[in-house]
């Protein structure tokens, strides 16, 4: 009974085979994990920043709508810039660009009267930055480990990002509740530097002969090609959907202090859904023996929705991080299984773009639902802006699974994508050994 026990907590755990296989796997994953955690730090400052200039919900929700053109165009453009050029050499790029950015913002913070439109430029200017780089890191995954590797090495990279999300927000928020807005940006310009330095690390990887360089044509290809296929198009809508509705990150500062009465606390509220989704990671093993992605992708992304919900009835902060932390394990179950299924099934020479578009879904719908949550908090409350946003979540993924039944469907033994690609590593690993 014991040893029965004990191999099916084994079944559990992550996968640590991507790691101990791929050298260049270990240099993305720590360097991505430094970066990351940096900029949790730049994460809570920036709001943090903006609502005490101006008082205003509305105002840090607005940074979303600032970053949403600069996203849209350069987020597609880099997608197609992954699929021509070294991408090593567009993380190390990108990478000392938002260097810059980061020691604008922490000079205007130094300033005695810091200025409200330096920090939306430098938003919008790392919004660029981002979106240029994402792809190319995104498309790297599937090159440096095995193709029956990807889903360890998908929830390996969310595990280091969660721990990133977990420690930096806590330690971010008592560091400006101490020392002030200027050390977390300090502490993001360190990070950025030494993740940009951990690149050089990295061995080139050009795409094929015959990639074609940027322009509106092939970012269309990318588009149409998304479009035809519903199990992709189904991962980028139900995200979009979700976070839309239901993103109440953007309330944090206000939901602490003059909701909950804890504004000392306000760090914990950030890491709260990093908690839940670090536990959903560590016990990810099971993942790999479920093969209707799809479906799974819909039923967490609608228990995200229900758990946002209910923390925005929360009596005290306590009650609330619960189910934020439910929240974060159910956004990193969907999450997992939405980068299996890119990860599996998009052909390489593809993979850059898709990873643009891919962000795209990331981010807009956050982005988007901060706004809306801001905009509806200053016209209710927050309590009623945050319980909405988890009634239409649930509501709106619901639908967008029964429009897109192919989604819903989806069986990673069978797809016909899949099989292709599972196929042509194997022949390719195959050539190598």
């Amino acid at each position: 009974m014991a040893a029965s026990f004990r191999a099916r907590l084994a079944r559990l755990r992550v996968d640590l085979t991507p790691w101990r296989g791929s050298r260049d796997f270990r240099i993305l994953l720590v360097s991505g994990s430094v970066f990351f955690l940096g900029a949790m730090f730049g994460y809570v400052a920036l709001p943090f920043q903006l609502y005490s200039l101006t008082q205003s919900n509305f105002a840090v929700g607005a940074m979303g709508l600032i970053n949403i053109v600069p996203l849209v165009v350069f987020g597609l453009y880099g997608g197609a810039l992954a699929d021509h050029v070294d991408r090593r050499k567009m993380l190390i790029f990108t990478g000392l660009a938002q260097v810059v950015v980061c020691a604008v913002l922490l000079a205007n913070a130094l300033l005695a009267s810091p200025q409200v439109w330096v920090i939306y430029v430098c938003g919008a200017l790392n919004a660029i930055a981002a979106s240029l780089q994402r792809p190319s890191r995104d498309a790297l995954f599937p090159r440096v480990v095995k193709h029956a590797e990807l889903p360890a090495a998908v929830a390996l990279n969310a595990l280091t990002l969660q721990a990133g999300q977990l420690v930096g927000p806590a330690l971010g928020g008592v560091l400006i509740g101490t020392a002030g807005v200027a050390w977390a940006f300090g502490i993001e310009l360190v990070a950025f530097v030494i993740a940009t330095l951990l690149y050089l690390g990295l061995k080139p990887y050009r795409v094929g002969e015959h990639s074609q360089p940027p322009s509106l044509r092939v970012i269309g290809q990318g588009i149409q090609y998304a479009a035809r296929r519903k199990d992709l198009l189904g991962t980028y809508v139900v995200d979009m959907v979700g976070m839309f509705m239901a993103m109440p990150i953007v309330l944090f500062p206000a939901f602490a202090t003059d909701v909950l009465k804890e504004p000392k606390l306000l760090g914990l509220l950030y890491s709260a859904e990093a908690v839940g989704a670090l536990l959903a990671t560590l016990s990810s093993g099971w993942t790999q023996r479920v093969h209707h992605h799809g479906r799974a992708v819909v039923l967490a992304a609608a228990c995200w929705g229900a758990a946002i919900g209910v923390a925005g009835l929360a009596p005290n902060i306590w009650f609330a991080l619960v189910f934020l932390a439910l929240a974060g394990a159910s956004d990193m179950v969907s999450g997992l299984f939405r980068s299996v299924i890119w990860n599996q099934t998009i052909p390489d020479e593809m993979r850059g773009r898709l990873a643009g578009i891919e962000m795209l879904s990331y981010m807009l719908g956050p982005m988007g639902g901060q706004s809306r949550s801001g905009l509806v908090a200053d016209l209710t409350s927050v309590r009623t802006s945050i319980v909405s946003g988890g009634i239409l979540c649930v509501a709106g993924v619901a639908a967008t699974a029964a429009a897109l039944r192919d989604f819903w469907r989806y069986d990673a033994r069978t797809d016909e994508h899949a099989v292709r690609e599972r196929e042509l590593r194997a022949a390719a690993e195959a050539n190598e050994a």
